[in-house]
């Protein structure tokens, strides 16, 4: 398959979607949304301490045909387990018909959401929705050579644009499916987690001055590199070839930052 010159965007903030709460119902047969309808990074703490949810529950929402494969989601509760103190995590699928769109909008997505997502913050369980996407964003040119793999748009949303994952991950005899799937997942989490300074406070300055919300050190996870002929695909084959795993981890700054807001 001839490869195509790719630009990663590995993150969309929901900060720029004017998702506001007047567009959404807040309470639906009695189930107060409002606590589920943040911005981005809002929840940070509550999803990294054991204070005051003890239970994280993820709501993987997928289109048919689209849903992650069993490892990935494997290694993202692994992931999860390591970086917060949620000793009790749970998964429930939804699997949805196609919305039938060429391309999707943050806007779509959100309202997509709107109408399909089932669980809600409730007592001492924190509840995340996550949906794999049977399009890419709206946002993307190929001709540029622009995708986008997943994006975050509130406190406990984000998106994975599946069919990108997997047309990418199809063009490298290194690396799978899983492996673009983790990484996306991790990353995108990582915004959920509050780094780089979405909620969790950097202890240290990390930032990247060219790239806002995104980690300036080597080979963190959190890194908002954007290059052209390779961009992620690059950095998960030279990985798989000099440490033998592909998916990058947080460096040490972006840990201290998610110790200092109470996680691992």
């Amino acid at each position: 398959m001839k490869k195509f010159r790719i630009l990663i965007i590995l993150l969309t903030i929901g900060l720029l979607l004017n998702c506001s709460k007047d567009s959404d119902d807040t309470t639906t047969g009695g189930i107060d949304k409002s606590a589920n309808l943040l911005a981005t990074g809002a929840s940070a703490n509550d999803i990294l301490s054991n204070t005051k949810f003890t239970t994280l529950l993820i709501e993987a929402a997928y289109v048919n045909g689209f849903r992650p494969t069993t490892e990935t989601m494997n290694n993202f509760e692994a992931y999860l387990r390591n970086r917060t103190f949620k000793v009790n995590i749970q998964v429930v699928y939804r699997q949805l018909p196609s919305p039938n769109e060429e391309t999707l909008t943050l806007q779509e997505i959100a309202d997509l959401e709107s109408e399909n997502r089932t669980e809600y913050n409730d007592g001492e369980t924190l509840a995340i929705y996550i949906y794999f996407a049977d399009a890419p964003s709206d946002s993307d040119d190929e001709d540029a050579g622009i995708v986008t793999l997943g994006a975050v748009y509130r406190n406990t949303s984000m998106v994975i644009h599946e069919d990108v994952v997997r047309t990418l991950a199809n063009q490298s005899s290194l690396i799978t499916v899983t492996d673009v799937e983790t990484s996306t997942l991790n990353h995108e989490f990582g915004h959920l987690f509050g780094l780089v300074d979405l909620g969790s406070e950097m202890v240290n300055s990390h930032e990247d001055p060219d790239f806002e919300n995104h980690c300036d050190v080597a080979g963190c996870l959190m890194r908002g590199e954007l290059q052209f002929g390779g961009g992620m695909m690059g950095i998960l084959e030279k990985s798989k070839i000099s440490k033998g795993v592909a998916v990058p981890t947080l460096d040490a700054e972006c840990i201290l930052d998610l110790q200092n807001n109470g996680g691992r």
